[in-house]
């Protein structure tokens, strides 16, 4: 049997070269051809020990007339074509490897919001997850942002949408009707020879009632139910008694740490209750004036029941018992000693999250809350004093994802999130405003990472609607850091503590950080530089103006 190595194809020994395709037509020429010229065959006899392996692997077979043409391609072009898509494949490997490396991977653009509600009636007719759904981002409008001036001119968008309006603040009587139980169990007056705002409540339970039998913090969770064991223990040995009634000393904090986090509220926390005239609730961060009280312990969970009033001032009463002492001591009924002991509240979402409040007030003005939570605060305590801590919100947008992210974490990863929450927000800062967006609880629940927490003069003009500014003490992460005895000195004497021991000063200034990042967390390294840059950009204006609030430029934070 003889085969033809240009044809590079099995030929039957009755028809040589009429399969090949070069050798076809009705005027072929086997002399003229210059594939079937004799000189031009390399004849091969596959009984011969000389043939050689590469002739050999020349041999192809095929059955199909209609594939016999592609197989007749000379080795040459197939080794190009294989050589063309080899250098196609490394020319996009390391486009894409190039621009993982600069933090310009492809990202999804969000959806587009549908529109805000603010009848709750709508809403008693759908589930959380139907209400999830009604918001859900529009997957035919997905473009891919590839390039920091890309996302500028999303930026640039938000910022031309930027307008600080000062809030209406509501009456007295609206938040009455809005919160009439709350309003019955806490006063209008607290005691006048305790520094902390306390009140005595009569209590008409007996020895066999527990007190803290339907309270939701001891039933949703176990951390705390070794406290409110001791609390029952001790409950009766506290309680005053005059006219054949039981009386039990109430208080609310004297002062709120309300933000912000991830900004070292639990490091400013926990050196501060080391000071002898300052208590804590039982629990560093209750949540209840922002979410417990609405029945909110996970929004994605859906509500569980509301949690009284009464659920949260029981956090106190550890506190409320050694006020108690100093109040009925012999030295203070004789002298009219006041009680210094102060409470405090460490809840860093008090500042920021409104989130739950599409579910319950109606009459918003275009999508904004109604009723803020320093309404409610100021309403019971007028005289209150509030604490922030701040830091560079770049930094600490960063330090939020680590914290909060469960898996998958790199720069890269943070990079795309912080893309697609800038499309979300500029998306709703196109038919909304300013403050509609930052309160909005649909938006802040889209958003991969937390954009709208750094926002802080947003917030705290809010505050300032309602509280007086020598009421508030802000304070700056980074001064905190690098000299914490001069920050705790400002916190002392902004909550009229009394001077302290150098023993316990040096316990309070030199202990370790709290609550600093974890090891594994801080082996991603810092941020992508073009991440950063983005933030900057989207923060700036909102910086510029804290800085004109509080006449301060350290809060442009220029130099982190």
């Amino acid at each position: 049997m003889r085969y033809c190595i240009n044809c590079c194809i099995h030929l039957l020994p009755n028809d040589l070269h009429r399969q090949c395709f070069r050798c076809r037509g009705p005027n072929h020429n086997n002399q003229k051809c210059p594939v079937c010229k004799g000189e031009n065959k390399t004849p091969l006899y596959t009984d011969s020990k000389q043939m050689k392996l590469l002739a050999v692997l020349e041999v192809r077979t095929d059955h199909s007339e209609s594939w016999n043409g592609f197989f007749c391609l000379r080795k040459g072009k197939l080794c190009s074509l294989i050589f063309g898509l080899i250098i196609m494949t490394l020319v996009m490997a390391s486009y894409i490897l190039t621009g993982a490396k600069h933090g310009l991977l492809l990202i999804p653009s969000p959806f587009h919001y549908g529109a805000f509600t603010s009848n709750p009636s709508l809403m008693d007719n759908e589930s959380l997850s139907d209400m999830k759904d009604h918001y859900q981002p529009s997957k035919m409008n997905i473009s891919y942002v590839k390039d920091y001036p890309s996302i500028k001119l999303i930026i640039d968008t938000i910022t031309s949408k930027i307008e600080f309006i000062t809030r209406q603040r509501p009456d007295l009587e609206e938040l009455r009707k809005q919160e009439p139980h709350m309003f019955s169990v806490i006063p209008n007056k607290f005691l006048p020879n305790s520094k902390n705002p306390c009140w005595y409540e009569e209590y008409r339970g007996n020895t066999t009632t527990d007190p803290y039998a339907t309270n939701s913090y001891a039933l949703y969770s176990k951390r705390f139910r070794t406290i409110f064991d001791y609390l029952r223990k001790v409950f009766w040995n506290h309680l005053y008694h005059y006219k054949d009634k039981h009386y039990r000393l109430r208080c609310l904090p004297h002062f709120y740490i309300i933000g912000q986090p991830k900004c070292g509220t639990t490091d400013l926390y926990d050196r501060l209750r080391l000071h002898p005239d300052v208590r804590f609730s039982a629990i560093k961060e209750p949540h209840w004036w922002t979410r417990k009280r609405f029945g909110i312990i996970r929004l994605r969970d859906g509500f569980h029941d509301r949690y009284p009033v009464e659920d949260y001032l029981d956090l106190f009463d550890l506190a409320a018992h050694q006020i108690q002492g100093v109040l009925q001591s012999e030295s203070a009924k004789e002298r009219g000693k006041t009680n210094n002991i102060i409470i405090g509240e460490a809840s860093a979402s008090t500042m920021w999250d409104n989130n739950a409040w599409i579910f319950f007030y109606d009459n918003s003005t275009e999508g904004e809350p109604p009723f803020l939570i320093q309404d409610f605060i100021h309403a019971f305590q007028p005289k209150a004093k509030l604490i922030i801590m701040l830091r560079d919100p770049v930094e600490r947008l960063y330090s939020d994802y680590l914290y909060f992210a469960s898996a998958n974490k790199s720069v890269e990863d943070f990079h795309e999130k912080v893309a697609e929450s800038l499309q979300l927000f500029e998306n709703c800062m196109l038919d909304y405003p300013l403050r509609a967006c930052v309160y909005n609880n649909t938006l802040n629940n889209a958003m991969p990472v937390r954009l709208q927490v750094g926002l802080y003069v947003v917030y705290l003009l809010d505050w300032l609607t309602v509280f007086d500014k020598d009421q508030i003490l802000v304070l700056r992460l980074e001064d905190h850091a690098s000299n914490v005895k001069y920050t705790m000195h400002m916190v002392f004497q902004f909550l009229d503590l009394g001077p302290l021991s150098e023993k316990q000063e040096a316990l309070i200034t030199k202990s370790p950080a709290s609550n600093t990042r974890r090891p594994e967390d801080r082996s991603l390294g810092p941020m992508l530089p073009t991440t950063k840059a983005i933030l900057r950009d989207f923060y700036r204006p909102f910086n510029t103006k804290l800085a004109q609030v509080l006449f301060d430029d350290a809060f442009l934070w220029k130099r982190t």
